[in-house]
């Protein structure tokens, strides 16, 4: 049994990590496996966010074998065009670390929300209290359904520009121009804090506040709704098709990643992947640029027709 930050899960005793990064290991019994959940930078994005012909051929060949795929990201729904041409079939994308569930039938521009699990305005403004006190000079963005804001020293990290620049606590006003869409996560930045400093930080400044994670190789957060994870909300997804942990097999390569990673019956931690990653998952996998997800989708398949 493993454990991890709250979230339980139990796999076959048979399924012992393997320390070498360089070789993909413990794939799930192809019989079991019902369900992929990847995320996407750094696990299923090669490095120039592209998504390789040998990859877009093993998703392809997953959902013709009767296995979901789930792409779990950190991104949100309008990042989500760089997938939206591999998805056969089904579409749906669990977006901004757990706090949506998107639609991505229909291509670019047609995203739609079919599940958010939001953060409370007054949560939020508590967050952002306990993160000034803790750790002066962070910054902060607003990531709402509709797009961002942030404030003015928050550094242009995002694909896309921000619907307003104003101070946080304006972003996140009663009469807001964008109050009446739902806050799927605050973003924190700090110039100075390493990135694991700054989250062991936060993680003890906000406590069950809400829940802190990050995913970027800089000093940024991204916190969500108290109980709010990957992990929780894929596990909401697959409760709701009736498919149970031990029939989910996960891949991923940072923080954001370990509670989805810990609750997956069988996971992997890719070759480029975090050190607390690692430690999370069940095995282990090649790195993002060689394709280390299709790697583990083409063994789980082989086995399954017994090639």
């Amino acid at each position: 049994m493993r454990k991890n930050a709250g979230v339980t899960s139990t796999r076959p005793d048979d399924l012992g990590p393997d320390p070498a990064p360089a070789s993909a290991s413990a794939p799930a019994p192809a019989q079991r496996t019902r369900l992929i959940a990847t995320d996407l930078d750094g696990t299923l994005l090669r490095d120039d966010k592209s998504v390789s012909a040998r990859t877009v051929a093993a998703l392809g060949a997953a959902e013709e074998a009767g296995i979901e795929v789930f792409f779990v990201t950190g991104r949100p729904a309008r990042w989500m065009d760089v997938v939206s041409d591999h998805v056969h079939g089904h579409g749906l994308a669990i977006c901004g670390n757990g706090a949506a569930v998107v639609d991505l039938h229909g291509g670019a521009g047609t995203h739609s929300f079919v599940k958010i699990r939001a953060i409370e305005r007054t949560n939020a403004l508590e967050v952002v209290a306990l993160l000034r006190a803790a750790a002066p000079g962070t910054s902060f963005a607003v990531e709402r359904t509709g797009g961002i804001g942030h404030e003015l020293a928050y550094p242009p990290l995002h694909l896309d520009p921000a619907v307003t620049i104003a101070p946080v606590e304006k972003l996140l006003a009663e009469d807001s121009g964008q109050a009446d869409q739902p806050v799927l996560k605050i973003l924190a930045h700090h110039g100075e804090l390493s990135p694991d400093a700054f989250l062991a930080l936060a993680r003890t400044a906000v406590g069950d506040t809400a829940n802190v994670t990050r995913s970027s190789p800089t000093a940024l957060l991204e916190i969500s709704a108290a109980g709010v994870s990957k992990a929780s909300t894929l596990a909401l997804c697959c409760a709701e098709r009736g498919i149970a942990p031990h029939e989910v097999v996960a891949f991923g390569d940072m923080p954001n990643d370990v509670e989805m990673l810990s609750w997956a019956g069988t996971s992997y931690a890719m070759g480029n992947a975090h050190p607390d990653v690692i430690t999370a998952a069940s095995g282990r996998t090649v790195a993002n640029n060689e394709d280390g997800v299709a790697v583990i989708i083409e063994r789980i398949l082989a086995q399954r027709t017994g090639a």
